[in-house]
């Protein structure tokens, strides 16, 4: 099953009831080499889900001492494939390093990523 890295809304309650339909079991772990910003979210659905317009986004940067503090969780394929409806075009889902050793699925900034 496919581990996915998670450093904000997907960590919701409601966000995860409304994506997944079931609440969600994690581990907390920290994603290496990025750091954390903020992008602005038009879609409707994912704000009526996350309730905020405003969520955070990660950028690489490469530093093995930037980390960025989340949870990661193993889904389903069905659920990863959901998670990927879930995020906006401003997210791209790539395979990073988590401070465990474990490599997960963890959405990043598109724009800074695709540079």
């Amino acid at each position: 099953m496919p581990l996915l890295f998670s450093y904000g809304t997907l960590q919701l309650e409601s966000v995860q009831l409304a994506t997944f339909g079931r609440l969600l079991t994690g581990e907390p772990d920290e994603l290496v080499g990025y750091e954390r910003s903020v992008v602005r979210i038009d879609d409707e659905d994912v704000v009526a889900a996350s309730g905020s317009a405003e969520h955070p986004i990660v950028r690489r940067n490469g530093r093995t001492d930037s980390r960025v503090k989340g949870t990661v969780f193993e889904l389903t394929d069905a659920e990863l494939a959901a998670a990927d409806r879930y995020e906006t075009d401003a997210y791209r889902r790539v395979a990073a390093p988590l401070a465990s050793g474990r490599k997960a699925w963890v959405y990043v900034d598109g724009d800074y990523e695709a540079r």
